[in-house]
């Protein structure tokens, strides 16, 4: 009876899952391709303003969000469509049992369906991810480069340059020779 009764409560729990994934999935697909036109503005404005501008800290603090967003994307998208790949399969499997095969059919729709749709995001997280780790991580590197190249040539511009008299150390160094 108590066996039952929870999984008769897990089934329950399980069933209630299916729609907030799919509402999930949904929002992680329209979020990773707002991310990838937000993606083509960064690389195309946002990155060499502050470039020009030398601003290497903002260079650094905004490449960390928006890695981390891309991140959470590639992380949480195909765990969903895992999630919605599952849920489904157990009340398809049931009605297999019974014979009904129209809910075995819609159950493995929408399995497939959201398997393909985190999978989509999932990859456009990715892939923006690694694009964007390359194109912050060269953008800090040319700050560096510029910020080193700066530094030699203002301590090139503070080095006095001595001139030593020859003549003067040769008369020195033979009357030494001469004592």
């Amino acid at each position: 009876m108590l066996y039952s009764f929870s999984l008769d409560i897990m089934h329950l729990i399980t069933s209630w899952l299916l729609q907030p994934v799919v509402w999930g999935l949904l929002f992680f697909t329209g979020l990773a391709i707002y991310e990838f036109g937000l993606a083509l503005g960064e690389r195309l404005s946002v990155i060499p303003a502050l470039q020009a501008a030398k601003q290497k800290q903002a260079l650094i603090s905004q490449g960390k969000k928006r890695i981390e967003r891309a991140d959470f994307i590639t992380r949480i998208a195909p765990m969903l469509g895992l999630m919605g790949t599952l849920i489904p399969l157990g009340p398809g499997l049931s009605a297999l049992d019974s014979g009904d095969i129209s809910i075995l059919t819609t159950a493995m729709t929408v399995a497939f369906d959201t398997t393909i749709i985190g999978l989509f995001a999932g990859v456009i997280g990715f892939v923006l991810g690694r694009m964007r780790r390359r194109w912050y991580d060269n953008a800090i590197g040319e700050l560096e480069r510029l910020e080193i190249a700066e530094s030699v040539t203002d301590t090139a511009k503070l080095t006095p340059v001595v001139e030593v008299n020859t003549s003067v150390n040769n008369s020195v160094n033979t009357s030494e020779k001469t004592a």
